[in-house]
């Protein structure tokens, strides 16, 4: 067993706790057990969180029945305001997990609610000592520096984990739904960052190198970013 590795990091374009994602979720929670953590995953729908209450429990939904499928114990943390993400016992659950998972919805609200908070700062140690994290739309996007104008018109801050990096989920859905919104993220002058568009059903996954995971396609918009030809998983 190898331990006190980082795990992986996963951007998914959508998709979150599908029979579709099922394989992608199977890996990732294994890399984190491979690296010492538990077979628990970890549900956190704080995108969501102002879509109300059957929203939210949809969501609860799917991903308890993912992990009936997975075979894993799955721990659903409704949170949902910063107050939330300040709760010890939410925070101990996240130290052992071995898959972390933000599912989608709004971005800016997610980064918000985290930002700076001793939750977000257990989910990054977790990841850096071996749990895998994965971010499905809003939580792909929340994960980097900047949260582009895509479903709002403005740039807002995201939680910096990938600062270098600024992502648009569901482009091959976004291109025909809001064009002129991905023109100009994608022409911005002042942006300093790579820019990544991930199709719908399909991940970006970083362990030692970034691999495109699912059918379809990730788009280098602007800037740099090196793929690796072999795809997702890896043994």
């Amino acid at each position: 067993m190898t331990v006190n590795q980082p795990g992986a990091l996963a951007l998914v374009g959508s998709g979150e706790y599908l029979p579709e994602a099922q394989l992608l979720e199977t890996e990732l929670l294994r890399l984190g057990i491979s690296r010492g953590k538990s077979n628990t995953y970890i549900q956190i729908p704080t995108a969501a969180g102002k879509e109300g209450d059957d929203r939210l429990d949809f969501w609860r939904q799917r991903g308890a029945d993912q992990g009936a499928r997975i075979g894993c114990e799955v721990k659903y943390l409704p949170v949902l305001s910063r107050e939330d993400a300040f709760n010890e016992q939410w925070i101990e659950e996240i130290k052992s997990a071995g898959l972390i998972y933000f599912s989608g919805g709004d971005p800016v609200h997610l980064a918000e609610v985290f930002a700076d908070t001793p939750m977000w700062e257990a989910i990054v140690s977790a990841w850096r000592e071996g749990a895998s994290l994965a971010g499905c739309s809003a939580g792909a996007m929340a994960f980097c520096g900047k949260i582009i104008g895509i479903r709002r018109s403005h740039i807002s801050p995201g939680l910096n984990l990938l600062p270098e990096i600024e992502v648009i989920p569901h482009y091959d859905k976004f291109l025909g739904w809001l064009p002129d919104r991905v023109t100009a993220a994608i022409m911005r002058k002042d942006a300093g960052t790579a820019l990544v568009g991930i199709d719908e059903n399909t991940a970006l996954v970083l362990t030692d190198n970034w691999r495109k995971y699912g059918s379809g396609n990730v788009h280098i918009l602007r800037g740099d970013i090196e793929i690796a030809t072999d795809l997702f998983p890896i043994n």
